[in-house]
């Protein structure tokens, strides 16, 4: 595996796909990001166009299997093609579609009306899983969907929620059984964006990920059919593990990529600058910041890399594979946007480059997907119970 995992980013096909992201997003995407990140908004009609050119060079939904209309490629290919969308902001990453995978729980009904049009670009999904006081801790989910004629009655409060604003589907995790063990507790349902129950409460100022929103969504006596729960009654706790590890991983193939591109802004920088005579690049205590850099760079990928090659063989090994991957690599990619910002000096504080938007968007990381301490939980037990 060893031997693999060290030259996978040679294989010509992750090659031309990692050429292909980085070609559509210099050309399509990069003209996009600094009026996005000053204005806090998106034009939702050239972002649907994107989404189509997206869809006509194979790039859209492409963490999707083949059974649901996705490309199917393997999780090394998935985060290589993450590490490249690092390279572009959050509400532009957008574009490439990538879908919540508790949608492989989708039964043949919903497959027809619910993932086609997803995988077309017609419509959009969210996920509405933390709470104001649930966020890594499932257990405590105050949601509630009680049983009723016809379907189930959603009731409770969910914040933190990416693009709900503009969503046509919500995925909603609640709890069906508040007595019963968490992994039977809960259940997972698709809620309309036109559902009278369901009520945008407001969206929050956020430090970074300007234009990626984040909302506040109340459920009121929000009725929900049957046909539109995505699994079975009880297995809202498997279908959201079931897909957890994947999304860790591309958080941390996502941040390798911030964290590349900061260095694609500092290294010319570096031999183009000069101070007290001297390129910046020849002085002992830059060369040494790009250094930690470079090191710190190397093994998140091969953090990255070694977690997606133990998700295609499916060795029970990916799980925890993939919180040291999110753990080591969104915190290396805050240092690594640290170092860059120092090396850059004033240049780098002001908005003329991204170097201070990567520095506030990559901060987001070490929270979402399970934050850092919780990663460094799921280790220490792992490690201490072998």
């Amino acid at each position: 595996m060893e031997g693999d995992m060290l030259t996978f980013s040679d294989a010509g096909e992750n090659k031309l796909l990692a050429e292909t992201v980085r070609r559509f997003i210099k050309e399509r995407l990069a003209p996009l990001e600094a009026e996005i990140d000053a204005t806090g908004e998106v034009d939702h009609d050239v972002i649907q166009a994107l989404k189509k050119e997206a869809i006509s060079i194979g790039l859209f939904g492409y963490n999707m299997p083949r059974e649901l209309g996705g490309p199917g490629i393997s999780a090394v290919a998935q985060s290589v093609m993450d590490e490249e969308i690092g390279h572009t902001s959050m509400p532009l990453s957008e574009v490439f579609g990538h879908l919540p995978g508790s949608l492989r729980f989708a039964d043949e009904n919903q497959r027809e009306w619910l993932i086609k049009p997803l995988m077309q670009a017609e419509k959009t999904i969210a996920y509405a899983l933390t709470e104001p006081t649930a966020g890594s801790d499932l257990s405590a989910i105050n949601t509630r969907a009680m049983r009723v004629s016809g379907g189930w009655e959603l009731n409770g409060t969910k914040h933190f929620i990416s693009g709900a604003e503009h969503a046509d589907y919500i995925i909603v995790l609640a709890a069906t059984n508040k007595d019963a063990p968490l992994k039977n507790r809960l259940s997972t349902f698709i809620v309309e964006r036109e559902n009278p129950g369901l009520k945008l409460l407001r969206r929050f100022k956020t430090m970074g990920w300007r234009g990626h929103p984040l909302s506040e969504l109340a459920l009121d006596s929000c009725f929900v059919p049957d046909k539109h729960m995505l699994g079975q009654p009880g297995q809202g706790f498997l279908t959201m593990m079931a897909t957890i590890n994947k999304d860790r991983l591309m958080v941390a193939s996502k941040c390798a990529g911030i964290a590349q591109a900061l260095m694609d802004i500092a290294l010319p920088y570096t031999r183009e600058r000069k101070t007290f005579g001297k390129r910046l690049a020849d002085h002992q205590a830059i060369q040494f910041m790009v250094a930690d850099c470079d090191v710190e760079l190397d093994a998140a990928r091969l953090l990255n890399r070694k977690a997606a090659h133990l998700a295609d063989s499916d060795s029970t090994e990916f799980r925890i594979a993939a919180s040291r991957a999110k753990l080591y690599a969104s915190e290396m990619g805050g240092r690594v946007a640290d170092r860059v910002m120092q090396i850059m000096g004033g240049a780098g504080y002001t908005t003329d480059l991204p170097v201070e938007r990567f520095y506030r968007d990559v901060r987001a990381f070490r929270i979402g997907e399970g934050t850092s301490e919780m990663q460094r939980l799921q280790i220490a037990r792992h490690v201490l119970d072998n």
